[in-house]
């Protein structure tokens, strides 16, 4: 038998926090800015990565980490190749969710709704504060395509390296920019001791933000 036991025997009791409706006032995002903040004041590792879940052509899900680069009241921005399979997905499906961890907390953070692409300016302010190698890589990279090695990746980035040296600037790819996820349900959770976490749901209809309880 493969599964190892010891598994099933690790524990944790989570006593770092509590939620009350009160904590929250009628939007989420005031309450995500405080969250996000939290995170970066306690320098965990990587907090603004999230897991970000599509669903493609055969309602066959896919989940993978991204790194949120932006957010506010119109929703939450990742950037990525337009012509890869997260794209393919929401081309086919805006449907999309979000997960934040932040185990070091003992809180999470899951977010649900459509996916939109940002405007061309919005994804060239954002390419152009990248460094130089992100930038190159951006371009030479097929993503989610497959490919014969490491070795002819890094050709192309040499050679694209040295085709953009001594150029004013490295053009935004039209095949790279962000989407913007726009949220009509985020959920905070906290842990909590004997597994009675506490989640508080905010819900969007007809505009506003319902503001709900959710057993564990």
């Amino acid at each position: 038998m493969l599964y190892d036991v010891k598994l099933s025997r690790l524990r944790e009791d989570y006593r770092k926090g509590s939620l009350m409706e009160s904590d929250f006032g009628d939007s989420p995002f005031p309450a995500f800015k405080e969250w996000m903040d939290n995170a970066l004041a306690a320098k965990l590792p990587e907090p603004n990565a999230m897991t970000l879940a599509t669903v493609d052509s055969s309602g066959m899900p896919s989940a993978r980490i991204v790194l949120l680069k932006g957010f506010d009241e119109r929703g939450f921005v990742f950037y990525t190749n337009y012509s890869g399979d997260k794209a393919s997905d929401l081309a086919r499906n805006r449907n999309a969710a979000l997960v934040f961890s932040w185990l070091e907390l003992q809180r999470q953070v899951r977010v649900q709704g459509k996916a939109e692409k940002i405007s061309f300016e919005e994804s060239k302010a954002y390419f152009d504060s990248r460094p130089e190698g992100s930038r190159i890589g951006a371009w030479v990279s097929p993503q989610s395509r497959v490919i014969q090695g490491r070795e002819p990746l890094d050709e192309m980035a040499a050679s694209c390296s040295g085709y953009f040296k001594g150029k004013d600037e490295i053009p935004l790819p039209p095949f790279w920019g962000g989407y913007r996820v726009v949220p009509s349900v985020v959920e905070f959770w906290q842990g909590r001791t004997s597994r009675l976490h506490d989640r508080i749901r905010f819900c969007l209809e007809s505009g506003s933000w319902i503001k709900e309880r959710l057993a564990p």
